[in-house]
């Protein structure tokens, strides 16, 4: 094996002030340069893995979220400097000559993913996807094949179009508790080839343990079934579906607590049939993916938020495993906006995308969804920042690995999109009113900064929450 090296690493992190992602804000000078040095410090010298069990290395997302509402260089040194650490270093890189998918003829390209695939899946070969995906990009870029630029035209050869071979791939985005797909998501969101290239070889060694869900899904839906009380021509609506979920006695008993993967073990072992009968119905037509889009994202902020809710003796915590699913909602906001993407294959992302979030719910014991309870919340600090963004920055500075911060600017991405619908009427939103989307951002912040596990794990079960403090012995 060959040492690591960066010089095969053609692109470099380059954040501006301007690009700051889909909360749209002015960035500092100082900012820009931090988020960059730190991006390529990461790029250089992690791994995609932590430790030898899979967990991942969350550095580039952490650092954009910070960095795209409002965090300043301090507060990104700071996030850096505490997640650093514990990484593992860069594996080293194989020598490209024996790895068939890297041959500089284009007969491997042209029998992508044949040529990759004894390798896929396969962690230690991590460091030569990046490399792979990288190489492409710039090739491209630099002979001027397409209008599109070289990273737009990788993820369409390798990742979105289903005749090249694509779905190897991308059933593996959706694996790792959506990881891939968050990668992906900064990568794209902020147009940066190295974090793209990152995300493609992070979903080129995730396990396609995930395909058995959503190609069997996909061939269910295929049949054209027609979906009692809607004629056939529209899904039922994503709320309904959960709840239609949590009726099922075999669903709502699949993920048991001595599951290790409650997904693997639990839903797709016990209850597979159900749950992919009941993903079947979300069909989402291309000209429904804009809307179906905020439907989606509205969903997944009030499933995590009202299930952080279901003990109300408990202090509130959001699901570690729901929380993802909310984190990687903007990818469809941001994908949806690439004219490059076909309106096909925005809807079939689109889809996968909500019956991922069905899969992690029923997962995750169903647990109740109570409005009620939601609407009732009172922040422990009402006082403590006006605006959506105030309250969010409180945890700019919070001790974690990424995800609360995340968290904090999925929801008001989500607010964001989803006002248009609120002000015309659509009957869909749940979260909606100044009021509540206050509440939810204060829940976020409080649910992290409160003591105890900074999350629970499969809400809907009881055990998940025997270490969890009762509210009433937390101090405010």
């Amino acid at each position: 094996m060959a040492a690591a090296t960066t010089t095969e690493l053609p692109f470099k992190m380059h954040i501006t002030p301007e690009s700051t992602g889909l909360w749209r804000i002015q960035q500092t000078e100082q900012a820009a340069q931090k988020a960059s040095e730190l991006l390529q410090l990461d790029l250089e010298n992690h791994h995609v893995f932590f430790n030898d069990d899979g967990f991942h290395n969350h550095i580039s997302h952490h650092l954009l979220a910070l960095y795209g509402t409002g965090a300043d260089a301090a507060a990104l040194q700071f996030a850096y400097d505490h997640n650093k650490g514990y990484q593992r270093r860069a594996l080293p890189a194989h020598d490209r000559t024996s790895l068939p998918f890297f041959a500089d003829d284009g007969d491997a390209r042209g029998n992508w993913p044949q040529t990759a695939k004894p390798y896929l899946g396969k962690e230690a070969y991590y460091p030569d996807f990046l490399r792979f995906f990288q190489r492409e990009m710039a090739r491209i870029s630099e002979n001027g094949e397409e209008s599109i630029g070289g990273w737009q035209r990788v993820l369409r050869d390798y990742l979105l179009t289903k005749e090249k071979g694509g779905d190897e791939l991308l059933v593996r985005l959706y694996a790792g508790f959506l990881h891939p797909l968050i990668q992906l998501m900064y990568g794209v969101e902020w147009h940066q080839e190295a974090i793209v290239a990152e995300a493609l070889a992070q979903t080129a060694v995730h396990s396609d343990d995930i395909k058995v869900f959503l190609l069997g899904t996909e061939e269910e839906a295929s049949k054209g079934t027609e979906l009692a009380g809607h004629g056939g021509r529209k899904m039922p609506p994503i709320l309904d579906l959960l709840q239609e979920a949590r009726q099922n006695e075999k669903l709502a008993k699949a993920a048991q607590p001595g599951d290790s993967n409650k997904i693997r073990d639990g839903v797709l072992a016990r209850a597979k049939d159900e749950m992919i009968r009941l993903a079947a119905k979300v069909r989402v037509a291309p000209d429904e993916v804009e809307e179906r889009t905020a439907e989606m994202f509205d969903a997944c902020v009030f499933m995590a938020s009202a299930a952080a809710l279901v003990q109300p003796s408990k202090q509130p915590k959001f699901d570690f495993f729901l929380m993802h699913h909310v984190n990687a909602s903007p990818i469809s906001v941001t994908l949806n906006a690439q004219d490059w993407i076909p309106p096909e294959t925005k809807a079939r992302l689109l889809e996968w995308k909500i019956r991922m979030d069905l899969l992690q719910y029923a997962a995750r014991g169903v647990p109740e969804l109570s409005a009620e309870r939601l609407a009732a919340y009172q922040p422990r600090k009402p006082h403590s920042g006006g605006s959506l963004a105030e309250i969010i920055a409180r945890v700019h500075r919070l001790p974690d690995d990424g995800h609360a911060i995340k968290l904090g600017r999925a929801a008001v991405v989500c607010h964001n999109i989803c006002k248009r619908y609120e002000d015309e009427g659509k009957d869909w939103p749940r979260v909606k009113g100044d009021d509540l989307w206050t509440k939810v951002c204060h829940l976020i912040v409080d649910s992290v900064e409160a003591p105890g596990e900074r999350w629970v794990r499969s809400c809907g079960l009881d055990e998940a929450w025997k270490d969890i403090p009762d509210i009433k012995d937390v101090k405010l």
